[in-house]
């Protein structure tokens, strides 16, 4: 049923098409979820703050860029998705709903978070990917049980040294940033569990054979002169990740001396002189 309202959604003018969307939301539904991803909202539905008990709500891919402050009736709260919208600054409502565990606020138009962000303690997964983000906020890092943060494809260079105050954060998805370096707080987590740090510019990698809960590491598309060392069964993805423990140094020499041997243009192989018919 959701697909067809969909559907023909499509063929609806925007300002009928919330109308037409919000009509469906009478009364509190059975599974304490409300999904309006993809509705062309550009304005909260006032109806859904009535539904006190409402436990999941999803509002990406939208034309949202406010919230209404009747939001905070919805105490019961645990995960808001306001991804693919429009948000420049994140709405002080969202602070104050204290039961949220996972928020989604990647693909807008954030470069910054509030303070108040602190207030949410039973956060543990946070997305950020796609935003406007030159810095991590240190809001982040007083998350206390966060467990899962993805922040790539923003403009990071760094990270700050107080990421280490989350002793439970197990994941960090950093891939599509700015970093040159790979980022030193995280080999002062040992708790971390997978590393993603693709498509990014970091040269070097140090050892993380001393991360005793590491499981995955991804470093694929960097200009790195060599592979992480891990302990042994950590999973590698990138150049030279089947080598255990590390690339030998030769190989890696060969290897970009191959890749620069395919890039010229070889030219056509001259025959060979015919010989002299006086010899």
């Amino acid at each position: 049923m959701g697909n067809t309202i969909r559907t023909l959604a499509a063929f609806i003018p925007t300002d009928r098409c919330q109308n037409y969307m919000v009509r469906e939301l009478r009364e509190m539904p059975m599974d304490k979820m409300v999904d309006l991803s993809g509705s062309q909202l550009r304005r909260f539905p006032m109806l859904v703050c009535s539904f006190h008990e409402l436990v999941k709500l999803y509002l990406s891919d939208n034309h949202l860029n406010s919230l209404p402050p009747e939001l905070e009736q919805l105490q019961n709260l645990q995960i808001l998705a306001l991804d693919f919208n429009k948000f420049k600054a994140l709405p002080q409502v969202v602070c104050t709903l204290k039961q949220l565990c996972t928020l989604y606020l990647g693909n807008n138009r954030l470069s910054h978070l509030p303070q108040e962000l602190s207030l949410l303690h039973n956060l543990r997964t946070l997305w950020l990917e796609a935003n406007c983000l030159t810095q991590l906020p240190d809001v982040v890092c007083e998350l206390s049980l966060l467990k899962t943060l993805h922040a790539g494809s923003n403009a990071l260079r760094v990270l700050p040294a107080q990421l280490q105050r989350l002793q439970e954060l197990r994941t960090i998805w950093l891939s599509g940033n700015l970093l040159t370096d790979f980022p030193t707080v995280l080999l002062h987590m040992p708790s971390l569990e997978v590393i993603d740090v693709d498509w990014n510019s970091i040269r070097y990698f140090p050892s993380l054979i001393h991360l005793s809960s590491l499981k995955l590491v991804i470093y694929d598309h960097n200009p790195c002169r060599n592979a992480p060392k891990v302990a042994k069964g950590v999973r590698r993805v990138g150049r030279w990740a089947e080598e255990t423990p590390e690339p030998d140094p030769r190989k890696a020499r060969r290897y970009a001396l191959v890749k620069e041997e395919s890039q010229e243009t070889l030219a056509p192989a001259l025959p060979l002189p015919l010989p002299s018919p006086n010899s």
